[in-house]
């Protein structure tokens, strides 16, 4: 059963501190997302001004330096760094600690924070912030910055805890990308999916093809309200990141252990960049940046070496800037009529026995990921990589065959549509999953189709899978596409509180997990998010309640 907080986070300026402790009750506790486990002890720990930190590795820097951070934020407290023993918070390497697993020992006099890698030591940091009460002394208004006494043993149920946002429709900026950072971070989610690609921009400078930003960047207008509406914003819209603006962030992240996975979509979803460079379609036709959203008609011609040659630049640019592990390539949605229509297409298939379009989608992506693989990298993709129609609902796509061709095995298949059959048969036959079914996870959605409750309960684990297969899940990404959040504002009411749940989804063990105790720990959250000015959605309960 979790443990509830007394106070979570408060930002607040010092007066003078005069030590008084006291012990906690098992209702004053709560961390989100739950730990493993919570032992409460007698106690308590206070901080003080000019307190001493032990630290004698460079991994565990940046937690050191989070911590640091904070105090002085919080109480305006100075620390400092001693590499001797005896320093009563001290930072201590457990060598059995598994990649991003922590301990943390508090008694009355010494906190210990215990781990084996750069993450455990800040995820523990994290959970010592959640649990600082500020004591108020009723004769003198002095504060005082108790932590209870608890020993927490704590690690991830998944390796995979994402959040994506969708920069092509509408642009957020640097500031708005950072605070989404630095609250995932407080919330132990370690991968930011940076949609910057698709048919209404490219939000990312390429050096080498300069008009992808200096045309495929900015709209002329934008449709709004729903798919189809008819109407439009009547101004026009853009922007995009500079590689040096692109390294900043990607430091940032890393700093608060977050790894940063862009995705650049291919061979659908491309009319920005064709918009910029007509040669890269396959209808051979001018365009602008669209400003109707939704499902396009051309595509990147796949069978052009120029094509592949100019995926390939981009990618390569994109390794430099992206230290990460994988890169989304996107995958989704693709209309076939264009490949269908065109000559030179249906030589090429020809040619090369390729049978649907289906399979000349498979062919290419496989191509694509041994490059990326070529370079180090794994290939990641929504599951239409697979070469299977999930989209018999769509008119354009309804007769379209499946592909016969087999998926790269390497390829992380990112599962957000289909019968989860799919998402089981791909588990079995040895392809890693990122489950991120639609009607779950998709923050764009309103509260009514996917309430914080739902949200809650989602386990990215397919029921029935056997377990042998169970480790083919990576995890589960939460995504915000922004058709119709075009201000920052819109953005957070749709994303908060929902990302806590998805944050405890991907952290917190199934036993551990209650929603009637992580709504009582995610009232605390809330005023978080209310000194930094966050527009969360405040009605969840009376959406539940109907």
């Amino acid at each position: 059963m979790r443990i509830i907080l007394f106070s979570l986070i408060a930002f607040i300026s010092l007066s003078n501190c005069t030590e008084k402790t006291r012990s906690f009750t098992a209702s004053e506790i709560a961390i989100l997302p739950q730990p493993s486990s919570v032992e409460l002890n007698e106690g308590s720990f206070a901080i003080q001004d000019g307190q001493q930190i032990f630290s004698n590795l460079e991994a565990q820097k940046t937690a050191v330096d989070d911590l640091q951070s904070y105090f002085s934020e919080t109480s305006g407290f100075k620390s400092s760094v001693v590499e001797s023993y005896g320093a009563s918070i001290s930072f201590e390497q457990k060598e059995d600690l598994a990649p991003e697993t922590y301990q943390l020992i508090v008694s009355p006099k010494k906190i210990s924070i215990l781990a084996n890698d750069d993450a455990g030591y800040f995820y523990g940091v994290q959970t010592l912030k959640q649990l600082i009460s500020i004591e108020t002394s009723e004769d003198s208004q002095d504060k005082t910055y108790l932590v209870p006494s608890v020993s927490i043993k704590d690690s991830p149920r998944f390796k995979w805890r994402a959040y994506m946002l969708d920069e092509s429709r509408y642009f957020h900026g640097e500031e708005f990308v950072k605070q989404m950072l630095d609250q995932m971070a407080l919330l132990k989610m370690n991968t930011f999916h940076w949609h910057l690609i698709d048919d209404a921009g490219w939000r990312i400078e390429i050096k080498k093809y300069p008009l992808l930003t200096e045309v495929g960047a900015f709209r002329a207008d934008s449709e709004i309200e729903t798919w189809n509406s008819g109407k439009t914003s009547g101004e026009p819209h853009g922007g995009f990141y500079t590689q040096e603006q692109i390294k900043d962030i990607v430091a940032y992240a890393a700093d608060r252990n977050i790894t940063i996975v862009p995705e650049f979509e291919m061979p659908g979803h491309s009319s920005a960049a064709i918009a910029a460079y007509t040669w890269l379609g396959t209808a051979g036709e001018a365009i602008e940046v669209p400003v109707k959203f939704g499902r396009l008609y051309d595509n990147y011609d796949v069978t052009k070496p120029e094509v592949v040659t100019f995926i390939k630049d981009v990618l390569d640019e994109l390794f430099v800037l992206f230290p990460s592990e994988v890169i989304h390539i996107g995958g989704d949605e693709v209309g076939y009529e264009v490949w269908e229509k065109s000559a030179s297409v249906q030589k090429y298939m020809r040619e090369h026995d390729i049978k649907s379009p289906a399979d000349l989608q498979v062919n290419f992506t496989n191509k694509i990921s041994k490059y990326i693989e070529e370079n180090g990298r794994r290939m990641m993709g929504w599951n239409e990589i697979l070469g299977k129609n999930i989209h018999a609902d769509f008119a354009e796509k309804k007769d379209d065959k499946e592909a016969e061709t087999e998926l790269a095995k390497n390829a992380i298949v990112h599962f957000w549509k289909g019968d989860l059959d799919l998402l089981t048969e791909a588990a079995k036959n040895g392809y890693a999953i990122v489950n991120s079914l639609h009607n779950r996870t998709y923050l764009d959605y309103s509260y009514e189709s996917i309430s914080l409750e739902k949200a809650y309960s989602f386990d990215p684990i397919p029921e029935g899978l056997d377990a042998q297969y169970h480790k083919n899940i990576y995890g589960t990404g939460c995504q915000m596409w922004s058709e119709w959040t075009p201000t920052n504002a819109d953005v957070e009411r749709q994303t908060f509180p929902r990302i806590a749940a998805y944050a405890e989804v991907g952290w917190t063990e199934l036993d551990n997990k209650d929603y009637d105790s992580f709504k009582v720990a995610l009232k605390k959250m809330q005023n978080h998010w209310d000194d930094l000015g966050i527009n969360y959605f405040k009605d969840y309960d009376d959406i539940e309640a109907e």
